[in-house]
């Protein structure tokens, strides 16, 4: 029996769908999701704190996301945690100001539009993902 992970978040793209293909020919679209939370520090202060995710998506459901998302819609993704195999924790970066930055790789597995249909996407419609990748040549990361 293997070990499993699951994460669940919602949040907006911060730009619009990128989709290309595996070298198997497999269609897999990246999204960029910033997920939001806001809360009041013991000083009573409101603090505003964004994380990032880099998702992919595979076939049918990276198609669809490639047509139907854009910068801006809102999304509740399910899928697997990907970890950095160096740092056991998420991908590490250089940031163009110098600082350092993280990022969380996701490869979903249902994703579900929240936006309306006015702002392109279906409302409260999931996007089952089937066939997600089970080995490296077909992750994109």
């Amino acid at each position: 029996m293997s070990d499993y992970n699951k994460i669940i978040f919602t949040g907006n793209l911060g730009r619009d769908p990128e989709m290309r293909y595996t070298p198997s020919g497999t269609p897999v679209t990246n999204l960029n999701v910033a997920s939001n939370r806001a809360y009041k520090n013991a000083e009573g202060e409101l603090v505003k704190e964004t994380t990032w995710f880099r998702v992919s998506v595979f076939g049918k459901g990276a198609e669809n996301a490639a047509q139907y998302l854009h910068k801006g819609s809102k999304v509740l993704v399910e899928g697997l945690l990907r970890i950095d195999a160096t740092t056991g924790g998420p991908r590490l970066y250089d940031k163009k100001d110098g600082g350092r930055g993280a990022s969380f790789e996701v490869m979903a597995n249902i994703i579900t539009y929240l936006s309306s249909k006015g702002d392109g996407g279906s409302n409260g419609e999931a996007e089952e993902v089937p066939g997600a990748p089970t080995t490296s040549e077909d992750t994109p990361f």
